[in-house]
This record gives structure tokens, C-alpha cells and sequence, in this order.
């Protein structure tokens, strides 16, 4: 009973909403009335609301299709904002790779940089391009890459030529270079190698060991005894090799050179080295400068008034370590020179050739003074 009442109520509000209406149009001569029935009433309405029905649908896929649009957009943005992130951090590597190999370059060719530090400054090897955007730094870069690796190939050359004539040089002196790479260091020591990084870039690797190689036999190099012993002009006495005992005259064998001049003259080392004697030597040599230059080459200096340097101190190629004199068994005033590698006496005459400064020692002017010869029998120790 209720359900009816309610739908009698609803049907009366309806038929009231849409009862007929009377539309009265008066257009100043006369009046005119039109009467709207409720089914055209209902029809406007209908209409009216299919096309609100229509708007409102339409508007919200516009608002759904521009949303998606926004959302694309946004996108594409972060995508190229990743872009740019990429490019940027990809152009800051390898400019800092190429900063790096110019700081070793540099290093290296200066020709002041241990070993040590090269191989800090040693680049890494460049990865492959992940993307597009470092593919296309990389391309950016190829004129650089190209400069640096035309260097890395001259360094290389030209430290495998400089080290083909070290080599020849000491090959010339009877000395294998090979002597150098077993102990680094002019004066000795344990040698200790410095490995290259494992992510080294090959190419760079290559040079730095190439370096290596060569500034282990340039090193060595200030081991070879090959200044002179003295810089006044003297007289060459005795050479190397079997001669007369001056005091025995017999055959024996003179381990060194004699070289002769006043009493007081500077001795000078002839290699970089340490001082293991500086004493009296009862053998023969007298007052004895021995100096270990390290690879086994040590160099002495017999029959001085005066020794300079004490045992233990390190001197340079050219400092002055002692004073001519005829101490121990000499007939007069000279230097005993002597080069020796792992204990045995070589000619020291082909060592100061090697650097070019020949000693022409046998040349006389006028009036020769006395012959001074000397030096211990055998060369003892």
C-alpha cells in the first residue's frame, strides 16, 4: 500500500513538471497564445540532457587524452633530461681520460718523473660506448685520441731506439745490458719493480714499460765509469794487461792504468757510486779509493797523498775524491787506475772512450819527464 502511494506521488510530481503550458506572445497588435504539451516538454528535456550527456563524456576523454599527452610529455622530458645527464657525465670521463694521458705524456717525456709516478699516472683503458650519446662524445673526441696516440707511438719509438744504442754502447764495453734490469738503481740495492695497473690502457702500458726498460739501463748507465779520472793534462804511463814489474822485472800482470802527474793533482770519481774503501792498503796500492758503483762495477783509485771522501759516503760522477801522490809501491807520482765488474780488472781505456773524452796521454812536448810507473803486483786486493 505504501509502495502505490509513493508511486502515485512520483507520477504526480512528474505530470506536474510537464504539464501543458500556455506561452503567450503579444508583438504590439495583437496577442497570440501557444500551448506546449507535456510531450514535447519531455522530448526538449530529453534532448537537453543527451546532449549534456554527450558534452560531459566528451569533455572528460578530451581532459583523459590530454592527461596522457602530459604524461608522455613528461616522459620524454625525463628521457632527455637523462640524455643530457649522460652526454654530460660521458663528455667529463673521458675529457678527465684525456687530461690523464696528457699528465703521463708530459710526465714521462720531462724525463723527471720516477717510475713510481708514472705508474700512478698511468691511464686506465677506455670502455666501449654504452649508448648513443657516448658514441657520440667518443666521436667528439677522435681528433684527440688521435693526436695522443701519434705521440704514444713516436715515445715508444724513440725510447726503443734510444734503448737499441744504451744497449749497444754497453755491449761495446763488454757488459750485458741485462745486468741493468736484474738490479735497479745506480748504487745498488734490491730492486723492486712497479707493476702497471691491470686496467692500464694497453697501448700506454706498452710505452711505460718500453720506458721502464730504458730508464733501468739509463740508470745503470751512471754506473759505467766512463769520465776521466782526471782533468789536468797527464802523462798515460802503463796501460792494461801483462807487462814488466818495475820493481821484480819480471812479467806480471798490471790490472789498471798508470797516469802520472805532480803530486796534488784532483782525482775525480768517474761514476756515480758509494765509497766502500778509503784506506791504506797494504798490497800495493797505498793510500786506496774504492768506489762500488753498483752491477758488480766498482773503480779504484791507488797510490794518493790524500784521500777526500770516507767509506759509506755517496759521490757524484766528476766530485773530487782524492789527491795524486806515490804512496804504496810507486816509483813517482801517478794515479793507478782501475775498472773492475763482478772482481775481475778490465781495460779501463775503452770506458773513457765511451764518452768521448779519450785521453791522449802519450803526447810529449819537449823535455819528457821522468817515466813514473807503478801499482801492485797482479792488481791484489
Amino acid at each position: 500500500m505504501t509502495n502505490n502511494n509513493a508511486n502515485a506521488g512520483f507520477h504526480a510530481r512528474f505530470r506536474n513538471i510537464f504539464k501543458p503550458r500556455d506561452v503567450f506572445l503579444h508583438d504590439g497588435k495583437s496577442l497570440r497564445r501557444f500551448t506546449i504539451g507535456s510531450g514535447v516538454q519531455m522530448a526538449a528535456a530529453l534532448a537537453a540532457f543527451v546532449i549534456l550527456a554527450w558534452s560531459t563524456f566528451a569533455t572528460f576523454r578530451t581532459i583523459d587524452a590530454l592527461t596522457g599527452d602530459v604524461a608522455r610529455m613528461e616522459r620524454q622530458v625525463a628521457q632527455m633530461q637523462a640524455d643530457v645527464t649522460a652526454i654530460r657525465t660521458a663528455t667529463a670521463e673521458r675529457a678527465a681520460l684525456l687530461e690523464r694521458r696528457q699528465t703521463f705524456l708530459a710526465a714521462m717525456l720531462s724525463g723527471s718523473a720516477s717510475e713510481g709516478q708514472l705508474a700512478e699516472l698511468l691511464p686506465p683503458a677506455a670502455g666501449a660506448p654504452d649508448n648513443a650519446a657516448e658514441q657520440a662524445v667518443t666521436q667528439s673526441f677522435r681528433r684527440v685520441d688521435g693526436m695522443q696516440a701519434a705521440i704514444t707511438d713516436q715515445a715508444r719509438a724513440a725510447a726503443r731506439q734510444r734503448y737499441r744504442e744504451t744497449a749497444g754502447a754497453l755491449r761495446s764495453l763488454g757488459i750485458n745490458p741485462a745486468r741493468f734490469h736484474a738490479a735497479a738503481g745506480a748504487v745498488g740495492g734490491p730492486y723492486e719493480p712497479v707493476a702497471a695497473a691491470d686496467n692500464a690502457d694497453p697501448r700506454f702500458r706498452e710505452l711505460f714499460t718500453t720506458w721502464r726498460q730504458l730508464d733501468q739501463l739509463q740508470q745503470g748507465v751512471a754506473a759505467i765509469p766512463s769520465a776521466r779520472p782526471l782533468r789536468d793534462n797527464v802523462a798515460f804511463t802503463s796501460g792494461y794487461g801483462i807487462r814488466s814489474d818495475p820493481f821484480r822485472g819480471r812479467a806480471a800482470m798490471h790490472a789498471g792504468i798508470d797516469l802520472a802527474g805532480p803530486i796534488g793533482t784532483p782525482i775525480y770519481a768517474t761514476a756515480d757510486g758509494i765509497v766502500g774503501r778509503s784506506e791504506w792498503n797494504s798490497g800495493g796500492y797505498g793510500n786506496l779509493v774504492e768506489i762500488d758503483h753498483g752491477q758488480g762495477i766498482q773503480t779504484r783509485y791507488g797510490h794518493l797523498s790524500r784521500m777526500i771522501v770516507r767509506a759509506g759516503q755517496r759521490v757524484r760522477r766528476g766530485d773530487l775524491i782524492g789527491l795524486m801522490g806515490s804512496t804504496g809501491r810507486s816509483t813517482g807520482s801517478h794515479l793507478h787506475y782501475e775498472v773492475r765488474i763482478d772482481g775481475s780488472a778490465v781495460n779501463p781505456v775503452p770506458f773513457m772512450q765511451s764518452s768521448n773524452t779519450f785521453i791522449a796521454l802519450q803526447q810529449r812536448r819537449g823535455v819528457t819527464p821522468p817515466v813514473a810507473i807503478g801499482g801492485p803486483v797482479g792488481g791484489s786486493r
